[in-house]
């Protein structure tokens, strides 16, 4: 994402960076439309579907199902959504449901049940480096141990997942260490820190802001956009930890331009056209000033963390990797639906592990600001999808990761370019 403040040359991606993408071929419009003009013979049997009418679809038949609706996801291979009804759901409005176009599942444990294991976790079992999240395509709560949940703490763990009963939960370890990520697609720093500009929005006043993680928001008050520059923009508003992991920041100068876009590389972008709700199994891309471009699929929703510096509730999980030098930066689908900020996680791009997001709605929603309204609404501006992307300058651009110019630059990413940026004992941000 980024800004016209930004008088740096164009960031690009190096070819080899973008391989789990196929090439960013993936990211260009495809034939996964809607099926249209289906005979009446057909207009029961599930729908093929974008995942972003997918989404959309679960939404309906959540109201239809009212109290039996457990959850749904998208399957990718098939392109349609599966919806769970808890056992003894009405046939009637099952019969709805699939005449809407989703498949329908008949599962053991209801909403309201996984909603009640989840709450045990939190009041029996929040310990810092465990995260839970429900999974509709299990129909359980995925557990998830950090590589420091060890001894007491994992028996603590483990046995409160047994009071749960037989087919409620699944645990799981993981290798790495769960932590809050710093920086993302475009570089901004503040108070020694590095963090990462998530989406250009319009503030309630009619102000050119942005979204980033809440942890950056936390961390300093005033940004920039180049290391040890003039501050750009000052936080209006941040939250974490607590309900989410989230922060508007306002530009300083009323003028700033910020359209709606993502850069992807090799001058490729991505509009942004609205926020949009995830949906498990739905592809996802994320932007980030040390990694680049990744992808991946959702997990779980409405996951509670426990970082080491407090809890996070409702953010979204998913397999997208993700390194220190990522917070705050974008998620998306590659049709332009923005899905969440980076906020932390486990492991790195060559291991994997698992990353959680905060959801675009819900901080759309808490601090009153909207997305892809005008110019200084919701996305990136020419920096991250023109010629003049990288908040950094040459050395701290969304750089071509895993070539020259690795993440946010050779003077403050992380990886092979670099220099002085460690991460600090807390796990928090990236020092500059």
């Amino acid at each position: 994402m980024s800004h016209k403040r930004i008088p740096k040359r164009k960031a690009a991606i190096a070819a080899g960076s973008v391989v789990a993408l196929g090439a960013a071929a993936i990211l260009l419009p495809n034939a996964n439309a809607s099926q249209d003009g289906a005979s009446d013979d057909a207009a029961a049997a599930p729908r093929t579907l974008k995942a972003a009418d997918a989404s959309d679809l679960a939404s309906q038949v959540a109201g239809m199902l009212g109290d039996t609706f457990a959850g749904s996801y998208y399957d990718t291979d098939s392109q349609k959504l599966v919806v769970n009804v808890a056992s003894g759901g009405d046939d009637a409005t099952v019969a709805q449901a699939k005449a809407a176009g989703a498949t329908v599942r008949e599962v053991d444990n209801s909403m309201a049940e996984l909603e009640a294991g989840a709450q045990t976790l939190k009041s029996e079992a929040t310990i810092a480096g465990t995260s839970w999240a429900v999974d509709p395509r299990t129909n359980k709560i995925l557990v998830t141990a950090d590589s420091t949940v060890t001894g007491d703490k994992w028996d603590r763990l483990e046995s409160t997942v047994d009071t749960l009963g037989t087919g409620m939960a699944t645990i799981k370890k993981s290798a790495g260490t769960f932590k809050t990520f710093a920086s993302g697609g475009d570089a901004i720093f503040g108070g020694g820190s590095r963090c990462s500009l998530g989406f250009n929005v319009t503030a309630a006043d009619g102000s050119p802001a942005f979204l980033t993680a809440g942890h950056c928001g936390v961390a300093a008050a005033e940004w920039s956009d180049t290391q040890d520059g003039a501050p750009i923009a000052t936080v209006d508003q941040a939250t974490f930890p607590g309900e989410g992991d989230f922060a508007l920041v306002k530009y300083d100068d009323p003028a700033t331009e910020a359209p709606s876009e993502v850069n992807v590389g090799g001058g490729q972008t991505v509009q942004i056209a609205q926020a949009a709700e995830a949906e498990v199994g739905t592809q996802v891309f994320r932007m980030g000033s040390t990694t680049g471009l990744s992808d991946g699929s959702v997990l779980g929703l409405d996951a509670t963390v426990n970082y080491a510096e407090g809890t996070v509730t409702g953010l979204i999980q998913t397999d997208v990797c993700a390194e220190p030098g990522d917070s705050g930066g974008a998620m998306f689908t590659q049709d332009g639906n923005a899905i969440g900020l980076t906020s932390g996680g486990s492991g790195d791009c060559t291991v994997g592990g698992e990353t959680f997001f905060q959801p675009v709605t819900t901080a759309l929603e808490a601090v009153g600001a909207t997305l892809g309204a005008g110019d200084a609404a919701g996305g990136a501006g020419d920096a991250a999808g023109g010629e003049e992307a990288g908040a950094g300058g040459e050395e701290a651009g969304a750089g071509e990761v895993g070539g020259e110019e690795a993440g946010a630059g050779e003077e403050t990413g992380t990886g092979e370019g670099t220099g002085s940026g460690v991460e600090d004992g807390s796990g928090l941000t990236q020092s500059q």
